[in-house]
């Protein structure tokens, strides 16, 4: 018997429940054994078609079969899975894009991967060399999009799942490239677990708790990494940028190994975390010369270093803004192409108005001080670099006359208000 009821409780109140359901033996359990629990929020099934092969053209059907059968409503999503070196980690990526997109606030997407999956897991990991964070292989549960994921099935064997189904008498759909040894997940399954259960029968048990094992000490580091980030995480003259950034002294204090530790953790929230090879890139950016610009490229975005920061940078702030643009109705907002939108408190400059954006060479007059090379303003100022080039500059009649959220550098009593956009990947 299968008790997930100390899994469950916890998410009683959630909107609904939704299993990501390929029609597989997996899913196909977890969706009949909680569709006839007593107690239950709403639960939906998402079926999610790659299109890579001729036989699933039939899952669709057979999972609206079973799910109507079992009064569940089901969605079915088509993907197109990008061409790479991995066809296991592309269709997995277009997976859980899927899910991230269909997931509603609040709700818990269920998935089906077993004791064995988990051994197999951690053990492919370890061939590759992941460090803790891999070697605690998966979760059960974490957020997804707006909603969580959850894996009730972590602690139960492929065995008590096939015997469910047997004394449920449900059937499932077989994927050929299940056996297909090329993929190294299925070598591991079909050519290396065989053998290893042959000496010791408990090898998929006793891999799964050391991913537990490994699991905890990872929530000590991330413990320990909540720690130094708290005191990294100063705070500085252009919070209003609204990026993640943090204080590179604090960081350096720190040894080696809780910088990348640390890191890891902050990273983790917004970009695929880089393998050892390629942490050389964080040296470079901390050690750099007091006068360089060094940048860490990263799968999702940039780590930039300016003025003794490290700040992340994705989406829009990795784009040129585009300008320059006519400002017609300066009393109303002036929406920027990819930079947000800028508009006007105090005294409006009498003239033709534009927004545009450096180029280099630009001057303006200072009240007290002349005319005054734009550069060496904001270096004194210390705005940070990568900010320069997206700072809408303001032009009346040709001549610059204020600076985006710069009060000190406007003149005639004009300031010029930048409002960045609110997107996770974007501005802010």
């Amino acid at each position: 018997m299968i008790d997930l009821s100390s899994k469950l409780s916890p998410w009683l109140s959630a909107p609904s429940w939704c299993v990501a359901f390929s029609g597989g033996l997996d899913s196909t359990v977890l969706l009949h054994l909680l569709a006839n629990l007593p107690h239950k929020p709403v639960i939906r099934a998402i079926h999610v078609h790659h299109g890579l092969q001729a036989v699933a053209e039939a899952w669709p059907s057979h999972c609206q079969q079973l799910c109507e059968g079992l009064g569940v409503n089901l969605q079915v999503i088509h993907v197109e899975v990008s061409a790479g070196a991995s066809l296991e980690q592309a269709a997995r990526d277009a997976r859980y894009a899927a899910f991230n997109a269909a997931l509603r606030p609040g709700e818990v997407l269920l998935t089906g991967q077993h004791r064995e999956d988990q051994a197999e897991t951690l053990l492919f990991r370890l061939l590759r060399g992941a460090g803790v964070r891999g070697l605690a292989a998966m979760p059960i549960q974490r957020a997804l999009g707006q909603g969580v994921l959850l894996r009730p099935f972590l602690d139960v064997s492929r065995k008590a799942l096939e015997a469910y189904a047997r004394e449920h008498q449900l059937t499932w759909v077989e994927d050929p490239s299940n056996s297909d040894t090329q993929y190294s997940r299925n070598y591991l399954r079909h050519a290396v677990f065989p053998t290893l259960r042959q000496r010791w029968p408990q090898v998929a048990q006793n891999l799964a708790r050391t991913a537990e094992h490994l699991s905890e000490a990872q929530g000590l580091l991330d413990e320990l990494a909540r720690q130094d980030l708290a005191l990294a995480s100063t705070a500085n003259a252009y919070d209003w940028l609204g990026l993640a950034s943090l204080d590179l002294r604090v960081m350096r204090s720190l040894s080696p190994a809780r910088q990348r530790n640390a890191l890891q953790y902050w990273m983790a929230q917004r970009t695929r975390l880089p393998d050892a090879r390629h942490w050389a890139g964080w040296e470079a950016l901390r050690d750099a010369a007091g006068d360089g610009r060094p940048v860490w490229r990263l799968t999702d975005g940039e780590l930039h270093r300016s003025n003794e920061r490290v700040w992340w940078l994705s989406g829009d702030w990795l784009k040129a803004p585009q300008g320059p643009q006519v400002w017609s109705a300066p009393n109303e907002a002036l929406v920027l192409s990819g930079n947000g939108q800028v508009s006007l408190s105090g005294t409006l400059p009498q003239g033709v108005l534009h927004i545009a954006y450096r180029q280099g060479g630009e001057s303006l007059l200072v009240h007290g001080r002349g005319r005054r090379d734009l550069k060496r303003l904001l270096n004194e100022l210390e705005v940070p670099a990568f900010v320069r080039s997206r700072l809408p500059l303001l032009y009346c009649d040709d001549q610059l006359v204020a600076v985006a959220n710069l009060p000190v550098l406007s003149r005639q009593g004009a300031d010029l208000n930048w409002c960045l956009p609110t997107s996770e990947q974007g501005l802010r």
